[in-house]
């Protein structure tokens, strides 16, 4: 199949799950198109079938805000046209949805038929998409999509709870590639950081509000006074100046690390002895996924869609969002001795396994060969 995919190309999970996607469909003989207005963070290297599509946006004085949705629907339309693309896939709905609606008529125009996927992502469902200045063109986008997948039941729930949808909302789990994480730690690496054996504690974000970064240092504090211990703080975003001046300030400052935005999480996420995530809300938790791919169990919140993901008690604990004493006690109970530890690693493996990609894959494969069969049905 010739399949284009429409992605923001950061660091967020919508990004990521839309770039592997792509890349382990390339793998499998399909050409993928990926269209976005930089070229993806995890789409790194030559392949034969994958091919990117940069939509610039001309400035002109006439425009505060340069129109990107314009120009994306155009760039949608012309690689469409030039590459023989059978099939549109959007990740995250806001503005790629109707920006596909869009393209999809200009393209029906010319008697061509497009049929257009739209997979939900979290906050453009749970935050953005709920404004009232986005609300109507992402529920008549979603409704004119071809079909619409949510990566949780939590999600699907979610906007069918928040928005008119007036078709079906197929969950298709987010995805990890388990070979490319579950490797061997780099023993240098791990002793770097921690040379006395001190537990690694690690976090990974985009540094929103919704994430409670600051919760996790106040629980790595609290673990910090009972065992040895070094946290390691990944990515980057607006809470991050919040939460460092609150490190700066703590008694456990000289054990903390901020390493910023980091592409191969999989050189780090193996040196990691545990997980923490302290979110209000996840749609799914992505993160936390790859790290138990890893071999590293969780902490979080029983949020959104993470108590899917994470069995409590066997690959992690979950604690009620703000619980940081509860979050601080579990993971002691996971250290509590090397069996323990090793056992909670061995779960956590085990149950990234059943979201392994070769697994989920496939039922994007069949998605798309259902909505291409349905799109050469006579219309009614």
């Amino acid at each position: 199949m010739n399949i284009a995919i429409v992605c923001y190309p950061t660091f967020g999970g919508s990004g990521v799950l839309a770039t592997e996607l792509g890349k382990a469909l390339a793998d499998k003989g399909h050409s993928i198109h990926f269209i976005t207005y930089q070229q993806p963070v995890r789409l790194s290297g030559f392949h034969a079938n994958i091919f990117y599509h940069e939509v610039r946006v001309p400035t002109y004085p006439l425009f505060d805000f340069p129109p990107y949705e314009t120009a994306l629907s155009s760039m949608m339309v012309d690689v469409i046209n030039n590459h023989n693309i059978e099939l549109l896939h959007v990740h995250y709905a806001i503005p790629h949805a109707s920006a596909a609606y869009m393209a999809k008529q200009i393209l029906k125009k010319e008697g061509k038929n497009i049929p257009v996927i739209t997979t939900l992502h979290g906050t453009d469902i749970t935050l953005v998409g709920r404004d009232k200045t986005y609300s109507p063109v992402v529920t008549f986008s979603m409704n004119e999509s071809d079909a619409l997948t949510a990566v949780s039941d939590n999600l699907r729930d979610e906007t069918y709870k928040n928005f008119v949808i007036e078709k079906n909302i197929e969950v298709i789990h987010n995805f990890v590639d388990v070979d490319r994480f579950h490797r061997k730690p780099v023993d240098a690496f791990k002793k770097l950081i921690s040379p006395n054996g001190e537990k690694i504690i690690v976090h990974a974000s985009n540094f929103r509000k919704v994430k409670r970064v600051d919760d996790v240092v106040k629980a790595f504090m609290l673990i910090n006074k009972q065992l040895p211990s070094k946290l390691l703080l990944l990515g980057d975003g607006p809470e991050r100046p919040y939460v460092e001046s609150i490190c700066r300030d703590c008694v456990s400052a000289e054990n903390i690390k901020f390493l910023g935005k980091q592409e191969q999480m999989e050189d780090i996420l193996p040196i990691a002895d545990l997980f923490l995530l302290t979110s209000e809300y996840e749609s799914f938790g992505l993160a936390a996924l790859e790290a138990m791919a890893a071999e590293v169990p969780v902490i979080s919140t029983n949020a959104g869609g993470l108590p899917e993901i994470i069995i409590n008690g066997y690959s992690g604990y979950m604690s009620n969002v703000g619980d940081i004493e509860d979050m601080s006690k579990n993971a002691l109970l996971i250290f509590k001795d090397e069996a323990t530890t090793n056992q909670f690693k061995a779960n956590a493996l085990a149950q990234a396994k059943k979201f392994d990609i070769v697994n989920i894959v496939p039922q994007y494969e069949q998605l798309y060969e259902r909505v291409l069969a349905e799109s050469m049905l006579p219309s009614s």
